[in-house]
């Protein structure tokens, strides 16, 4: 029971100055310059929001993950491993349709390839609910996503 509170107040933490970041960011404040010292910032930040939330992925993905798919309802989050699985979830502008998900984040790196995402997505016909494709747009976009968010995050982390 006290994992996802620390959890919870650790990204409270790491998220404060988010506001601040994001204005400097619109105005184009460059805070990476490419340097050696930029590449020391960013490995000391990823070490630290790794240690403070002691999850066994990469803590700025699991976030933006999160983040990406609040709108769905979970069944299944393991910090650990991982993974994030959905409940079936239906816009309210289609109800005829369903998607559900599965968000797997493969590594303690924040990379292209650390992330996964797996779809699934059944139409209502006669009244059962029958599967049906998922475009891989769908799929990538989403991974896509996420991946953005993560980024923006380890910047604001940094910057902070």
């Amino acid at each position: 029971m006290k994992r996802p509170l620390i959890l919870l107040a650790a990204s409270a933490i790491a998220l404060s100055g988010c506001a601040a970041v994001q204005k400097d960011l619109a105005k184009g404040v460059p805070f990476l310059g490419g340097g050696k010292n930029d590449e020391d910032q960013v490995r000391k930040a990823d070490l630290a929001a790794s240690k403070v939330t002691q999850i066994g992925v990469n803590a700025y993905l699991w976030r933006a993950a999160l983040d990406t798919i609040s709108f769905m309802p979970l069944v299944q989050t393991d910090s650990n491993g991982g993974v994030i699985v959905t409940d079936w979830y239906s816009s309210p502008n289609n109800q005829a349709e369903r998607m559900k998900l599965t968000v797997s984040i493969l590594d303690q790196d924040l990379r292209a390839d650390a992330v996964r995402v797996a779809a699934s997505r059944q139409v209502a016909q006669e009244g059962r609910w029958v599967d049906a494709p998922v475009q891989a747009a769908t799929v990538q976009k989403l991974e896509e996503i996420i991946l953005t968010k993560a980024r923006d995050l380890r910047r604001s982390t940094i910057a902070g």
